[in-house]
């Protein structure tokens, strides 16, 4: 199983979603087109593909002159049927592959908080084995319409398109399920002055907080890494059963 990995700032590692495609022994390219623009050549190369989050929005052509490709490289992976899956920003640029719109500056989400899985969310493999009302990692302002076709999986408060699913296996997550409680104990440290700024006391409160949120959050971020890494098993097996019946 081969899996592409885009990086679309430092310090966004895998977290629960590592954990998920360590033990499915997941062979992982990661990509950094941030710093060279360089993506996968074709979508042959790869089982599936993950997009992360990161600073700029979904529409920085300017700044990121990569951004465009990069959303026909995730439409061209779930047009193919292979698994796809964009986390916050990747989730934002999903969107916009599909024709969505995306918003920008729409409200900050920052820190544990409640998603609710909508009728669609219920019945959809990936939130499989969750809590209708489940608690995850937020950290955005940008937000985007759902792609017309898609469903709708997840809901919170402010948000009304926290999970999507397009084509069999390419969804969009707004929130960062992957953000395990060591993923935010590192973010806290290293963006300390940016949430200050946004979540004025968060560091003060965060043991508290992580204390009441963590351990949940952390089960439920692995439970979507492993339904989302069964799609990309579910792919390969067609594939592998041919392979041995010429055999």
């Amino acid at each position: 199983m081969r899996v592409a990995i885009i990086e679309n700032m430092k310090s966004t590692p895998l977290g629960s979603l590592g954990v998920a495609l360590a033990e499915a022994k997941a062979e992982v390219e990661r990509f950094h087109p941030w710093i060279d623009g360089k993506l996968p050549a074709s979508i042959a190369d790869h089982d599936a593909l993950v997009v992360l989050g990161g600073e700029q929005n979904a529409i920085d052509d300017e700044n990121y002159p990569y951004l465009p490709a990069l959303a026909q490289l995730m439409r061209d992976f779930a047009d193919a049927d292979k698994a796809v899956l964009g986390i916050c920003l990747g989730a934002q640029i999903l969107a916009r592959a599909y024709g969505a719109e995306n918003h920008l500056n729409a409200g900050l989400e920052f820190g544990w908080h409640a998603v609710s899985k909508s009728r669609d969310g219920r019945t959809d493999p990936l939130l499989s084995g969750l809590a209708d009302d489940f608690t995850t990692f937020q950290w955005h302002s940008d937000t985007f319409t759902l792609p017309q076709g898609a469903k709708r999986l997840a809901v919170s408060s402010l948000t009304q398109n926290q999970a999507f699913r397009v084509a069999r296996a390419a969804y969009g997550t707004q929130f960062h399920f992957e953000a395990s409680a060591s993923v935010i104990d590192s973010w806290k440290a290293e963006f300390a002055a940016s949430i200050e700024q946004m979540e004025p006391g968060w560091h003060e409160r965060y043991t508290t907080l992580a204390a009441g949120h963590a351990s949940e959050s952390d089960a439920s971020g692995l439970a979507i890494g492993r339904n989302w890494v069964r799609m990309i098993q579910a792919e390969a097996r067609p594939f592998l059963k041919a392979v041995a019946a010429a055999r």
